[in-house]
């Protein structure tokens, strides 16, 4: 995948025709339009990640009140392990069937809006939840999670789709990207940790979710005040920039890009590979820890809603100084390898140390992966992007392709639990295995940063990016996959496209297995 030197322009060439005739035409009624504005001064930029990150708390807050509760519900409820996967999984079902959709309209209409009508439909499927526990009714329950997934499912492009609006790469998109997943950790922790001693105070579950929805309507408030501000500063201030590439940020599109989807580059893919597997792992391991430390530690669901908090979210503290240091230092792939390494050894230790001092041991070394993940696979996509106007597609690709797989492994794992007496000697070594392919890949990306240029990109420095000669290979890698082998990316991203589509086949085909078998009864 290296460059073919004979057949790239000189830099001097790609800088005196940087763009087609059209698109400086464009580019010229923009800047008419622009004429009197000034950039966005620092105060703008601060103001906008409080406030995305102060919606990150309520959504987290919510996302995480299930899974810290799921002896209760099963007990409460009356359900076993498969039916509580099938709970979990319809809201993966419904992402694998609109997310793609999703981040291809965010791309279009842009972030500030679907934030507003996404938060809406969030908020009214978990006033649906919150009753559905109230009556102790499974299936309404289930339609109330589908109803909050078509929430949830318009929101979650759309808030990256915003911060990379706003900050490029190496400028400022790790470091508010690592804030914002700091203060949605905090919000996960907060909601995961209480929600066990709410119910036993109150002594009624349903107002773990009824505290849920006054939350969401915190955020609703907050998102309403982000459209506002939006709009203001669209009618104030200069578009942003990124200074390598001298792309202008776009928050939305004139048109549907449908061309730049399928220019997605190569490396775009390989981030993806290693998501396929260490994101999956870590977020069904998180859905199942409360009641995994419950058997292991022997305590109550409290204690062990403590536990599993701390194993998810204690490395809240790292994320921002991650972000910080991405975009000084780079080094993405290292991350994601040492990231891959630490899920890798969580899950070992899960397996073949189950007592008290090795989960202790395993909940530790996830707390730390699970810091790192996030943070270095999204900024890592928006990288390897060459147009950063089709990032919420790009992004919707990693998200439909989680939900796919979260499918699967739950519907697996509730299964194996189910036989195995509620026991889960068998269903972790489904983990282990998806740790060890995600420590394989990231290995495999570390390694081809020697050989393959597109992807030393994700090791620079800012300093390497913007200046010493960064902006130049930047463009030199891009006309040399877009335009020198326009047919050969094609294809790729065709054959990247068509293997998503086969996870989400095999997602949906587990989610009628889980809801149409005898397990669910």
């Amino acid at each position: 995948m290296g460059v073919d030197k004979t057949n790239i322009k000189s830099p001097a060439d790609v800088v005196a025709n940087p763009l087609p005739e059209d698109a400086r035409s464009n580019e010229s009624d923009t800047n008419r339009a622009d004429v009197g504005k000034r950039p966005p001064p620092l105060l703008a930029k601060l103001f906008t990640v409080f406030l995305i990150s102060c919606i990150s708390f309520g959504s987290h807050w919510s996302t995480g009140v299930t899974g810290a509760m799921k002896s209760t519900i099963k007990k409460q409820m009356n359900i076993n392990n498969t039916q509580f996967s099938l709970l979990e999984a319809s809201e993966d079902f419904m992402a694998t069937v609109l997310i793609l959709l999703s981040g291809i309209i965010t791309d279009r209409v842009g972030g500030a809006g679907m934030m507003v009508a996404g938060n809406i439909v969030y908020t009214i499927g978990s006033i649906l939840v919150a009753a559905a526990t109230q009556v102790r009714s499974f299936n309404f329950m289930i339609g109330g999670r589908v109803i909050l997934a078509l929430g949830d499912i318009a929101t979650q492009i759309a808030q990256y789709k915003m911060f990379s609006s706003w900050f490029a790469p190496s400028n400022g998109f790790a470091s508010t990207l690592g804030f914002e997943l700091a203060i949605g950790k905090i919000g996960g922790f907060v909601g995961k940790s209480t929600a066990n001693v709410i119910a036993k105070n109150t002594g009624n579950f349903s107002w773990v979710f009824w505290t849920s929805v006054f939350m969401n309507l915190f955020t609703n408030f907050t998102t309403v005040v982000f459209w506002f501000f939006t709009r203001y500063c669209n009618k104030h201030y200069l578009g942003r920039r990124d200074n390598a590439t001298k792309e202008e940020l776009t928050d939305k599109n004139k048109k549907f890009e449908w061309q730049k989807m399928m220019q997605l580059p190569w490396t775009l893919w390989c981030i993806l590979a290693f998501s396929l597997f260490q994101t999956s792992a870590a977020l069904v391991f998180s859905q199942n820890a409360t009641e995994l430390a419950e058997q292991r530690f022997e305590v109550d669901s409290v204690k062990a809603g403590w536990y599993s908090a701390l194993s998810q979210y204690a490395g809240f503290f790292l994320v921002p100084c991650l972000g910080l240091f991405i975009d000084i230092l780079g080094n993405r792939a290292t991350i994601i390898f040492i990231c891959g390494l630490g899920t890798f050894l969580a899950m070992a230790l899960v397996n073949f140390a189950p007592s008290h001092g090795g989960t202790a041991a395993s909940f530790a070394v996830y707390a730390i992966a699970s810091a790192l993940g996030p943070t270095s696979i999204i900024d890592s996509i928006r990288t390897t992007l060459w147009h950063q106007s089709v990032f919420g597609s790009a992004y919707a690709l990693k998200i439909t392709m989680n939900n796919a797989v979260n499918i699967i492994i739950r519907i697996i794992t509730g299964a194996l639990q189910d036989a195995d007496n509620n026991s889960y000697q068998r269903a972790v070594q489904v983990y282990l295995f998806q740790g060890a392919a995600g420590l394989a890949i990231g290995l495999a990306i570390v390694v081809g940063t020697f050989f393959a240029q597109e992807l030393e990109l994700l090791q620079w420095t800012r300093w390497k990016r913007l200046t010493r000669g960064g902006p130049e290979i930047i463009q030199q890698l891009k006309e040399h996959n877009l335009v020198t082998h326009p047919r050969r990316t094609r294809r790729l991203a065709i054959t990247g496209f068509a293997c998503i589509m086969a996870l989400t086949l095999g997602g949906w085909a587990a989610y009628i297995w889980g809801a149409v078998t005898g397990h669910n009864n």
